[in-house]
């Protein structure tokens, strides 16, 4: 949605391109994406194409005669018939500093490995995986509380202002296009509901990592009780483990804390079975917890 915004504001948006309405609830209704809604209310047309190479997308692209095609996180690939329509390509924004994390979880998984710094790249699309040539590129801290959200936010705001420059860099005639070194390449993986899994004999800075990257999907979780609770915010300390992974070693007024594989991890916000996320604190008032508890791996 920030490219979006920033691309119609500084260029001649002539159309959007977006994925298909997805059914949502218990109904299955139809609901648009939000680019959908954006570009109806600002009378920009729009098309929803379910398959992109059998000749007619391609054709319509044609028709719309673009200079570029700015493209953020569509989630589809593109062949070269259809990379070779706009006269000066596909622009894509891609939240890494390429050539690391390639692939469709670099902000999951720079959180996950622990990183300080990720950034933005802006590239111009070729058939490869996040295979094309630098145009503008730009550092981004990772804050220590830091989650998928969150980042993910900060990195799209960024990125809309980083796009638009290349965009005026190629409408200028002033663009550079440098290629990556492939030899450096770092290739991620599709996220999915079992990563969230947290496994106590993982470091307690580990699981913190992971319970930052979860949010807000697929949320971390484990077994407390013999029930499924998701953790939402955690703090991990420097303490040896004074219990085997998992335990709970001392109640805190606003935290437990659990003995991990190496060091203790502090639980902040809970989240008990079939109800909304609550401060550890509230979560104590009605359900106090016990020192030699177990939180438990779900196998």
């Amino acid at each position: 949605m920030p490219a979006l915004d920033a691309v119609a504001t500084r260029h001649d948006l002539v159309a959007l391109v977006c994925q298909p309405d997805k059914p949502q609830g218990r109904s299955s209704r139809l609901v648009p994406p939000p680019t959908k809604v954006w570009a109806e209310s600002h009378g920009v047309a729009v098309t929803q194409p379910t398959a992109l190479n059998d000749g007619r997308f391609e054709t319509w692209l044609r028709g719309q005669r673009p200079d570029v095609c700015p493209l953020v996180a569509y989630g589809r690939i593109l062949k070269q018939p259809i990379l070779d329509v706009p006269a000066h390509g596909f622009i894509n924004m891609h939240p890494s500093m390429l050539p690391e994390y390639r692939g469709p979880s670099p902000i999951q998984t720079a959180i996950l490995d622990g990183k300080m710094r990720t950034g933005i790249t802006i590239m111009r699309l070729d058939p490869g995986m996040d295979t094309g040539d630098i145009i503008l590129q730009k550092e981004v801290e990772i804050r220590p509380d830091d989650t998928t959200m969150s980042l993910s936010q900060r990195l799209g705001e960024i990125g809309a202002g980083l796009l638009v420059d290349a965009m005026d860099l190629i409408e200028q005639g002033r663009a550079t296009f440098t290629p990556q070194n492939h030899a450096q390449a770092t290739v991620t993986r599709m996220y999915g509901k079992e990563d969230g899994r947290i496994r106590w004999e993982m470091p307690a800075p580990q699981i913190h990592n992971l319970v930052r990257a979860a949010i807000p999907w697929p949320v971390a979780h484990c077994l407390f009780h013999g029930e499924v609770c998701r953790i939402h915010k955690t703090e991990p300390l420097d303490e040896p483990a004074a219990a085997a992974p998992g335990t709970v070693t001392r109640i805190e007024k606003d935290r437990v804390i659990v003995a991990a594989g190496e060091g203790q991890l502090a639980i902040l916000e809970f989240q008990p079975p079939g109800k909304k996320p609550m401060p550890m604190a509230d979560y104590l008032r009605g359900h106090p917890i016990k020192p030699g508890e177990q939180f438990q791996n779900i196998a």
